[in-house]
């Protein structure tokens, strides 16, 4: 199943964690080193809603910031 929202498109997509060493400079160190770059993916938050869409109540995949805004009539 694809995580995609129904109403707005919102979808994972990509990222990087950043790994470091070292000391920061304020604790008296010489700063904080990067040492590697990874690629992690960002979710959206969709939930399962019974929607009622031009008259026909469906589900569908929606996240939250569409059920937070007003964007859908829950059925």
């Amino acid at each position: 199943m694809s995580k995609v929202c129904d109403i707005c498109g919102k979808r994972k997509w990509a990222g990087k964690v950043i790994k470091r060493r070292g000391m920061a400079k304020k604790a008296g160190g010489v700063g904080r080193k990067i040492t590697g770059r990874s690629i992690r993916t960002f979710k959206p938050n969709l939930q399962k809603l019974k929607v009622n869409l031009n008259g026909v109540i469906k589900t569908i995949k929606v996240c939250t910031a569409c059920i937070r805004s007003g964007k859908i009539v829950k059925a």
